[in-house]
């Protein structure tokens, strides 16, 4: 287990995110201190779980990677995993943290073989693939994961399968004694950056996320258009494993809505727009429909929106799907009326995909520390949060690339704390 060595000049980045990971490197890459707290069991956040970027349609892997070994190879930082923040006491300069940490089960002997692995049978719903495969009760949780060490389901602890794991390790890297801990340290600044999860697609009723299998979120789209994802990168239905060619998207699926997401999330439309691509790449026969309130494809990204727009088997309905019902096999229905034409339309598909929209990861009364909230749960620019500051998502709903800038942003003013406190105590 890392053990953490802080001061009073220590930045406390919570979330391990692209965010996180930003603006933890730029201020160790100063020469700072920093402790990244994430709990998950690797860091890299949901962009390790993309296929590609928009627009250049680039892998996210090439800047995992980079990220990863610029992490390894700079002595002032030290990340720890599958660890929370539980509470932030104190005032900016003089912070003190508070961080539970869950037991891994597997120490830092493990060299990722993955025998362990292979000895278990327990099989779980895979919380990377959103539950969309099985993995195995040791596992590890993808294969780019960092750190790269197996994680043992506490599920399995005190059955035979936890004792097959331990048996099939030659390294002694199993341990099934480690508990739940708790540890304080001092900081002078706090970054929190814990990122954004999708809006609950369930609550959207009249779609039938929760009750037609044909209907998914984009970010499981995602994970099934990714060679590495559950189908091999196999574009097909989960009802029954055929090739999904009609494919629906819908736009602001519970977003600018009041009764659910009031804002826009600013990445949903090209996200689909993206994906768009992924389908008629995958199918010479493809036919895509995109049902949105408007296209938002913000200067930058026009001529990506030109491109997809301009495919003959992609067609724009300007229309807010009113509902979703299936047929007796399986294919969703989607029923509205065309804001352009004011025509009717039942329109059959393989599969919808629901462009959900971006809220933040922690809850507005979760925060373990005072600060300043809106009304859409986002981390507010105000002198009152001290010397927390928000990064990337935890601020508002941004793509990478801005969430990236923020997050250099939010690290140069955690070091300029940090460095008023040097200058007090020279």
């Amino acid at each position: 287990m890392t053990e953490v060595v802080a001061t009073n000049e220590t930045i406390l980045v919570v979330g391990g995110g692209i965010s996180g990971m930003t603006a933890a490197l730029e201020a160790a890459e100063t020469g700072k201190q920093v402790v990244l707290v994430e709990k998950r069991a690797y860091v890299g956040g949901r962009v390790s779980q993309l296929y590609k970027y928009f627009p250049k349609l680039c892998h996210p892997t090439c800047g995992l990677e980079i990220n990863q070994r610029r992490a390894k190879m700079n002595p002032n930082l030290t990340i720890v995993t599958m660890a929370e923040v539980t509470n932030i006491e104190g005032e900016a300069g003089n912070y003190t943290a508070t961080v539970k940490l869950a037991p891994r089960y597997v120490n830092d002997n493990c060299t990722a073989c993955g025998e362990c692995g292979k000895a278990v049978e327990a099989e779980f719903d895979d919380e990377y693939n959103y539950g969309m495969s099985k993995r195995k009760g040791a596992y590890l949780p993808h294969v780019m994961a960092h750190p790269s060490q197996y994680v043992i389901d506490p599920a399995i602890i005190g059955t035979d399968d936890a004792q097959k794991a331990k048996d099939a390790c030659k390294y002694d890297a199993v341990d099934l004694d480690m508990e739940e801990r708790e540890i304080q340290f001092p900081a002078g600044a706090v970054v929190w950056a814990t990122g954004w999860r999708p809006y609950d697609a369930a609550k959207i009723q009249p779609y039938g996320y929760d009750r037609f299998e044909n209907v998914i979120t984009n970010v499981e789209f995602e994970r099934l258009a990714d060679p590495k994802g559950p189908t091999g990168g196999k574009i097909v239905r989960p009802s029954d494993g055929k090739e999904a060619k009609n494919i629906a998207f819908i736009q602001c699926a519970g977003s600018r809505d009041r009764n659910h997401l009031m804002h826009c999330s600013r990445i949903c439309c090209m996200a689909s727009l993206k994906q768009t691509h992924y389908v008629t790449d995958a199918y010479e026969d493809a036919n895509v429909t995109i049902y949105y309130i408007d296209i938002r494809a913000i200067d930058r990204f026009e001529d990506f929106y030109a491109t997809v727009k301009a495919k003959d088997n992609v067609t724009f309905c300007k229309s807010k799907v009113a509902n979703i019902i299936s047929d007796k096999e399986g294919n969703p229905i989607c029923k509205g009326v065309d804001t352009e034409g004011y025509h009717r339309y039942e329109n059959t598909h393989d599969l919808v995909v629901l462009a959900t929209g971006m809220e933040p990861s922690v809850d507005a009364d979760s925060f373990p520390v005072d600060i300043v909230i809106n009304r859409e749960g986002f981390i507010e620019p105000d002198e009152a949060n001290g010397g927390v500051f928000a990064a990337g998502s935890a601020s508002d709903a941004l793509d990478v690339n801005r969430a990236v800038q923020h997050a250099t942003g939010a690290a140069l003013k955690a070091i300029q704390v940090v460095n008023r406190v040097a200058g007090a105590e020279g």
